[in-house]
């Protein structure tokens, strides 16, 4: 089953509140884990992932804290769930048909393929400003 761990979900919520805060400087740790309510541990954790991966970058001083790396529309949602979960696939396989022998003859494979891709592409539909501009869409009604 493919289930998004809440790394990735806390992830998610993270990048949101950057997105909303882009270009006002940077957003500090302990805001970001108020707003929504994640740990300032994990919450670390989670944006030091997301550092590697090149999505967001820190600065350190009195006006530090987490920024984007790029604008929230050039960040797919898919990207921030690859970079803290890795990829997307519902059944192992289909990542990587070697681990099964029977994948090349399997008759259920084909739809396990077609769904995860179906996944991704949706994913990589929305950006990261979409997830933003919904909600604010969602407050303003």
């Amino acid at each position: 089953m493919l289930k998004i761990s809440t790394k990735g979900r806390y992830g998610l919520r993270a990048m949101f509140e950057l997105g909303k805060n882009y270009g006002h400087g940077p957003l500090m740790m302990a805001t970001i884990s108020e707003r929504q309510k994640i740990s300032v541990k994990y919450l670390h954790l989670i944006l030091s992932t997301l550092k590697q991966a090149g999505l967001v970058e820190s600065s350190r001083g009195i006006k530090g804290g987490f920024n984007l790396t790029m604008p929230p529309a050039e960040i797919q949602v898919r990207e921030i769930f690859v970079a803290l979960e890795g990829p997307l696939a519902l059944v192992d396989c289909v990542a990587d048909k070697s681990i099964c022998e029977l994948a090349p003859t399997c008759p259920t494979r084909p739809l396990w393929i077609e769904l995860t891709r179906a996944i991704n592409n949706t994913l990589d539909q929305l950006s990261l400003l979409d997830l933003v501009e919904s909600q604010n869409q969602e407050r303003s009604l």
